[in-house]
């Protein structure tokens, strides 16, 4: 056997290779449960929302948070359990199916036939350290299946904000799901108007 390749684990050992801890990788919980749940509403509508899609640089888990410099920044050792489209299309859907403005809300591809239909994108999610706050934006089309023409009944954009009360990714996560809570009862506040 050569004498180098013996020697190689006391260099590594030596250069401190072997001592580096193991980096894990956090995963948090993007949930945004109704504070109150509500039962459907009998002989009401049926929601349809539809898969949000992700704006710019969101298609990843990572958390993101904005610099001074305005740059983003994505975590590599710090995500989202699911990626963040997806948690909020399936918070927008949990979310109105315990507000009970309909009789029911589905995902696509289920055996009911929906009267209204919601799409959506996720455009923000990031904290933004510096100025001590967390961003969450949305934009939301809600479309009217009923009768020959489908008539959009609900268009806007939600741009909500959040105090960030502390620094790390515990509190970066609470604030940016803080500020996706405000978006979701302004949706569903929009929604019982434009009934």
């Amino acid at each position: 056997m050569n004498r180098r390749a013996l020697l190689l684990p006391l260099l590594l050992a030596g250069c401190g290779l072997s001592e580096r801890p193991y980096a894990e990788r956090r995963q948090w919980p993007l949930i945004a449960p109704r504070p109150t749940a509500l039962p459907p509403r009998p002989g009401g509508k049926v929601l349809e929302v539809r898969g949000f899609r992700a704006g710019p640089g969101l298609e990843a888990r990572g958390l993101q948070s904005l610099d001074a410099d305005g740059s983003i920044r994505t975590g590599f050792y710090e995500e989202w359990a699911v990626p963040p489209a997806q948690a909020v299309e399936d918070a927008v859907r949990a979310w109105l199916a315990a507000s009970g403005i309909y009789a029911g809300v589905v995902a696509p591809g289920t055996r009911a036939t929906p009267d209204v239909v919601l799409e959506g994108e996720l455009s923000a999610l990031w904290s933004e350290p510096a100025a001590r706050i967390a961003h969450a934006a949305l934009g939301i089309t809600v479309i009217a299946l009923a009768g020959d023409t489908p008539r959009i009944v609900l268009q806007r954009r939600y741009a909500e904000t959040a105090a960030l009360t502390a620094t790390g990714p515990q509190a970066e996560s609470q604030a940016m799901l803080a500020a996706l809570t405000i978006a979701l009862a302004r949706i569903e506040a929009d929604l019982r108007n434009a009934r």
